[in-house]
């Protein structure tokens, strides 16, 4: 039989622009991105932010490595030289991934003495130099995430340009954080939530630009929200509400594509082989289940299994049994309450 997992990657990352889950820097490793796609089996799913200079000199087992069943995932990059930014587009090619994204978004202290993420939404001109030389090193689509701009930045045409200056370029997807990202006087963390959204940028870039294809990113946490999003852009993207409530995810994946609506209990379970494989490569327990915490968000029993797992999962020798445990004590909450 043809290998039709192989076959279909290429549709298979067309239709997963409804759907995906952000790059989030010290979360969405390999371990998590392999059970949000038991979750989630259309999603796109993305890897936490690499700079094209590791990418390029580091360790790409440990930068790079994913497991076939990710797929469609896409490598996110981080940088402001074309050249530099190239070879990695190259090298993620390479490695397989299904799109290199370039980020254009993230405001820490730490990006911006790079000279890169938010603050290349001032230098849109160099954005579209990587762009055009990412894309003439690898045949794998490259996109942009943004934001709408930057400080108090308040003009619609502003963004705009910057959009088509990058489109000009051959970006023809863009994940628009419909939020500004403000430079000086906000931690990364309050940049998530103290800017105001403006979904309506990203609604009327969608309308003013019909053949880009607008994702739209930013404090969308419900099959509402996502649903009022399908209404004006092509796709949504989840960050920490993916995270923190992952069935949330499952839900939305059989909204949008079908399939039955599975127990968190089921879904857990079906992670057993991948979990196992990893302890016999030696992976400690807790590097794994730290992205399950949130599984029984909501739900009675959802602390007895958190605490079981952060109690437990640290220990030498901790193993699958400790996850059957942790559903145990859930269930037993479950049927008290």
């Amino acid at each position: 039989m043809p290998d039709t997992h192989a076959l279909s990657l290429d549709s298979r990352y067309a239709a997963s622009a409804r759907l995906s889950v952000a790059p989030m820097m010290d979360w969405t490793d390999r371990h998590c991105r392999v059970f949000h796609r038991l979750l989630a089996p259309h999603a796109r799913l993305y890897t936490e932010m690499v700079h094209a200079n590791a990418v390029v000199l580091g360790d790409r087992k440990r930068l790079l490595g994913f497991d076939p069943v990710e797929q469609p995932v896409a490598l996110q990059l981080g940088g402001s030289e074309p050249a530099l930014l190239a070879q990695a587009a190259r090298i993620g090619g390479e490695w397989g991934y299904a799109e290199i994204n370039l980020n254009c978004g993230c405001p820490s202290d730490r990006v911006q003495a790079g000279r890169f993420g938010a603050c290349l939404m001032r230098e849109p001109a160099l954005v579209a130099e990587a762009v055009a030389a990412m894309r003439a090193a690898t045949p794998v689509p490259v996109t942009v995430k943004c934001r709408l701009g930057v400080d108090d930045d308040q003009d619609y045409e502003r963004f705009l340009a910057f959009i088509d200056t990058v489109a000009a370029a051959g970006c023809a997807t863009f994940v628009v954080h419909a939020r500004n990202a403000w430079l000086q006087g906000l931690s990364p963390k309050e940049n998530r939530e103290v800017p105001p959204l403006r979904y309506e940028w990203a609604w009327q870039l969608k309308r003013d630009r019909p053949g880009l294809q607008v994702l739209v990113n930013g404090g969308i946490a419900s099959p509402e929200a996502v649903e009022a999003q399908l209404a004006h852009a092509d796709g949504v993207m989840l960050g920490r509400a993916a995270y923190h409530d992952p069935y949330l995810l499952h839900r939305l994946d059989v909204a949008l594509y079908g399939g039955p609506l599975r127990d968190r209990a089921g879904l857990l379970r079906a992670l057993r082989p991948y979990v196992e494989a990893q302890l016999a490569a030696g992976v400690a327990l807790k590097h794994i289940t730290r992205h399950v915490l949130g599984l029984f968000h909501g739900q009675p029993g959802g602390r007895a299994f958190r605490q079981v797992l952060s109690e437990g999962a640290h220990r030498d020798g901790a193993g699958w049994t400790l996850v059957e445990q942790a559903l145990y004590a859930t269930a037993q909450r479950r049927v008290a309450a």
